[in-house]
């Protein structure tokens, strides 16, 4: 009797554990105040929508992530997606248009030079597969996504701890 009972908590076990598997993920929800994002260089702001930072937080995961786990960058660990380095890059990258930008066409932290070769690109998407589907709508949702979560998390990109 006992090995029956056994094989039926491991069938159920199985069971419960892969409907948690195929549930959809919860919703963003955050609140207007942390989606408030910068979005062109000259400080003008917008809140993004759940929708659309749920949109880039799923992009985000699925391409970005490979080489900026948490907000750090595997290249140079030096420079991460903080806001103070954000901000530091030439030009800054510390609002949607800006990264947009740097999404279509790479440049490095100083902004001397072209990195389209060296970092995914819609401008290489020819060297880059994951950024051919990309629209410029997407890679707005992934750059609102990039300036909301350090406020959403209780660490900032690329490590320590936020300052509330």
């Amino acid at each position: 009797m006992r090995p029956v009972r056994l094989i039926l908590v491991a069938i159920a076990t199985l069971v419960f554990s892969w409907q948690l598997a195929a549930a959809p993920a919860a919703a963003v929800d955050v609140d207007e105040a942390y989606r408030l994002i910068k979005i062109n260089p000259a400080g003008e702001t917008a809140v993004i929508s759940n929708a659309d930072l749920e949109h880039g937080k799923r992009l985000f995961n699925d391409t970005c992530s490979q080489c900026h786990m948490a907000g750090r960058t595997k290249t140079n660990p030096n420079i991460t997606l903080r806001l103070e380095d954000l901000e530091g890059a030439e030009p800054p990258l510390d609002n949607v248009a800006a990264l947009v930008d740097y999404a279509n066409s790479p440049t490095s932290y100083d902004g001397e030079l072209d990195l389209s070769d060296l970092h995914p690109s819609t401008k290489r998407a020819d060297l880059w597969p994951e950024m051919r589907s990309y629209t410029q709508d997407d890679l707005r949702d992934i750059a609102g996504y990039i300036l909301v979560q350090p406020k959403l998390q209780g660490y900032m990109w690329g490590g320590g701890k936020t300052v509330n």
